[in-house]
């Protein structure tokens, strides 16, 4: 699908939610949801793959991009709250086709279990569902927590947008130079003293309060009604369920209804960057 963007923005919870778009008023619509520090734009490559007709529409997260910082922390809740209020605005007579990439993707999934009625088929690009934490863990967490209260967070600057493009092929060199010139400028934003620094609520670099449950995580998702894909790379990453036994990833599948997983070969965390086409086309036939 090819054709050039655009931006507008939503009143949602007291924030101004920026919204990309492509494609034709009135075409069916695709939702994209974007990772933890990234932006709506990072879904271009796979858009320009998609074939069929579709009216796309890609949030920046509170706090991301050119939406609206908060004026408190960021926390799943937060997130469930302004992708129902985006969906009660953007498709309040039919159930959404959605996809999420990493911590989008768990947030659509927990939602999804939340307001099943609401979707009618979700992808989730590595996205399934986190660490497993021990609650013993709880009070050494708690403490850094209130540890890092004590200073505001903040975000070093960059000298340029060559030097963010590069940071973000050392992030993931399977980027290209043309992609990462494409995604520099979205990232980041001149700062005041100088330089550049990230299009982001430096509070994202924080913990969040409450660590996830997965014994919660797996009872919202038992409640899902839509089919799901999951798709993930074939190249190991840092997220939580790349460390499990098969028996325990075996869990988390199990959780999931009526569940469908593929893995793209040649990619990592990022595949929608890495294999964009693949995606694409994985996406539209299981929508289809």
């Amino acid at each position: 699908m090819k054709g050039p963007d655009r931006s507008r923005w939503l009143s949602v919870n007291g924030l101004d939610l920026h919204l990309r778009e492509w494609g034709r008023d009135g075409a069916p619509k695709l939702f994209l949801l974007h990772g933890w520090m990234d932006v709506s734009a990072s879904f271009a490559f796979m858009v320009e793959e998609l074939q069929r007709e579709w009216h796309v529409v890609a949030p920046d997260w509170r706090g991301f991009g050119l939406s609206s910082r908060a004026s408190h922390g960021y926390e799943f809740p937060d997130y469930f709250a302004d992708l129902d209020a985006l969906l009660d605005r953007l498709s309040p007579d039919e159930p959404a086709r959605v996809v999420g990439h990493s911590m989008g993707g768990n947030v659509l999934m927990a939602y999804t279990g939340l307001r099943p009625e609401r979707l009618s088929r979700i992808v989730s690009l590595e996205g399934f569902g986190g660490h497993r934490y021990d609650a013993q863990r709880a009070p050494a967490h708690f403490v850094r927590w209130l540890d890092q209260q004590r200073k505001p967070a903040s975000f070093r600057p960059y000298p340029s947008l060559d030097d963010v493009a590069r940071r973000l092929r050392k992030n993931n060199p399977r980027l290209t130079t043309e992609q990462a010139a494409f995604l520099a400028p979205h990232w980041a934003r001149p700062a005041a003293g100088g330089g550049v620094v990230l299009r982001a609520d430096p509070r994202h670099k924080q913990l969040h309060a409450q660590q996830t449950r997965l014994d919660e995580v797996f009872a919202c998702w038992q409640r899902i009604t839509c089919p799901v894909l999951w798709v993930m790379g074939d190249t190991p990453g840092a997220q939580g369920f790349r460390t499990e036994t098969p028996e325990q990833f075996a869990q988390r599948c199990a959780a999931v209804p009526s569940l469908r997983l593929e893995t793209i070969a040649d990619c990592g965390h990022m595949l929608h960057h890495d294999q964009p086409a693949a995606v694409a086309r994985l996406v539209e036939s299981f929508l289809d």
